[in-house]
């Protein structure tokens, strides 16, 4: 019965290993970089999402201009 509950050991992932062992300066590089990436993705997804926006737009105006009053 007791067997069940012994905590397994655990491994450390290389994120904690790199918190642990990286300098504040190389910390805040890889931060800085990792969220220009996020902006840059981000603003990917913005542009695609105004163009799928858009063409929603103009194939509703379409249908509104082919159906009779």
């Amino acid at each position: 019965m007791l067997s069940l509950f012994k905590k397994k050991p655990t491994t450390s992932s290389a994120l904690s290993e790199f918190m642990r062992n990286a300098s504040a300066r190389e910390q805040k590089r890889v931060f800085k970089k990792v969220i220009e990436e996020s902006i840059k993705d981000q603003q990917k997804i913005n542009e695609r999402a105004t163009e799928i926006r858009a063409e929603r737009r103009r194939k509703q105006e379409d249908e509104n201009s082919l159906s009779p009053v």
